[in-house]
C-alpha cells in the first residue's frame, strides 16, 4: 500500500470516528431532553430508560465497529472467512 493509499485509509477512519462522536453529541444531547421531559411531564413512569438503554446499545455497537473491536464478526472474522470460502473454492475446481 503507497502512502495516497494510507492517507486515503487514514481519512476515511477519521471520517467514521467523527461520525461516531456526532452520534454520541447527539445521544447524549437528545437522552438529556428526554429526562428533561420526562421528568417534568410524567415522573411516576421513567419512560426515558427505553430510548437510553436501546439507543445506547446502538451507540455501543457504533464504537466498537468505528474503533475495530468487533470481537464477533469483525473485520478479522470477515477476511478469513473470504480467505476460507476461496480456499475451499479453489480445492473444488482443482
Amino acid at each position: 500500500m503507497d502512502n495516497s493509499e494510507k492517507y486515503f485509509q487514514a481519512k476515511k477512519q477519521i471520517g467514521k470516528i467523527k461520525g461516531f462522536y456526532r452520534h454520541l453529541t447527539v445521544y447524549s444531547i437528545v437522552i438529556v431532553s428526554l429526562v428533561i421531559i420526562n421528568l417534568t411531564t410524567s415522573p411516576q413512569y421513567l419512560w426515558f430508560f427505553w430510548p437510553l438503554f436501546w439507543w445506547g446499545i446502538g451507540v455501543i455497537f457504533h464504537g466498537m465497529k468505528v474503533f475495530n473491536y468487533m470481537p464477533f464478526l469483525g473485520a478479522n472474522w470477515e477476511e478469513k472467512k473470504i480467505n476460507e470460502l476461496m480456499d475451499k473454492d479453489k480445492n473444488q475446481n482443482h
